[in-house]
């Protein structure tokens, strides 16, 4: 009888201890600042006939 009473007594306690989480939204928006910098180089190179074959056909492009 005593383990019995120790044993709900115990679970009561326990149980009262609960931890509780809570979800809540924030006062002020979230701010994310993104500094970047896009360069792009674009670099070319036409073989020597070919630059030539566009030279002599300008019609081509």
């Amino acid at each position: 009888m005593k383990k019995t009473s120790i044993f709900l007594l115990t679970t009561f306690l326990l149980s009262a201890c609960s931890p509780t989480v809570k979800l809540q939204a924030p006062e002020k928006p979230i701010e994310i600042n993104l500094n970047v910098k896009i360069e792009q180089h674009v670099k070319i190179s036409i073989d020597k006939d070919v630059k030539q074959a566009i030279s002599t056909n300008k019609d081509i492009f």
